[in-house]
């Protein structure tokens, strides 16, 4: 009978090294209920995070981003929502948000005709930034596209749809 015996079960993942170029279609049902066994050994000796049903580790691959943007967001939020710019809705309401936009611009129009209404509907604050005039403030956000919204806490984009935007001021 052939050793089973087929080194490191789990270097590199699941991997085999030894079993890797063997050829396990000929063995006979006895050789292979051993291999089961000795395979569902080594799994059962495994730490449970190990196992494939374990939950994935947490990985945010974009936390670090994420905290840059932020960190970039309250470096420039008073000037992002500085009263004298232009805007909409109540001046210190509970919600604030700075709309860039650009001139003939469907989107930007859009976007803006969303929040004109959401503002009559949530306690909100909308400046209007024009992404051309104000390109110091929308380079130093790595904002490239109009419209582009920013809140305290993310920036978003492209236009989004009302019923997306709702959803974030809830």
């Amino acid at each position: 009978m052939r050793s089973l015996v087929f080194g490191p079960l789990l270097a590199g993942g699941f991997a085999v090294p030894a079993m890797a170029e063997t050829d396990f279609t000929d063995l006979t049902r006895t050789e292979r209920a051993i291999l089961h066994n000795e395979i569902r050994e080594a799994l059962l000796g495994l730490p449970r995070a190990a196992l494939p049903d374990a939950p994935p580790p947490e990985i945010n691959l974009y936390a670090e981003a994420a905290a840059t943007d932020l960190d970039r967001i309250a470096a420039r939020w008073a000037a992002l929502t500085a009263p004298e710019l232009p805007g909409f809705g109540r001046p210190g309401a509970k919600t604030a948000i700075a709309l860039f936009t650009r001139d003939d611009c469907p989107d930007c129009a859009r976007a803006e005709a969303g929040l004109r209404a959401l503002a009559k509907e949530f306690d909100l604050r909308v400046t209007l930034l024009d992404i051309t005039r104000h390109a110091p403030l929308a380079a130093a956000l790595e904002l490239d596209i109009a419209p582009s919204y920013v809140f305290k806490d993310k920036m978003l984009r492209g236009e989004i749809p009302t019923i997306v935007l709702r959803k974030y001021l809830k």
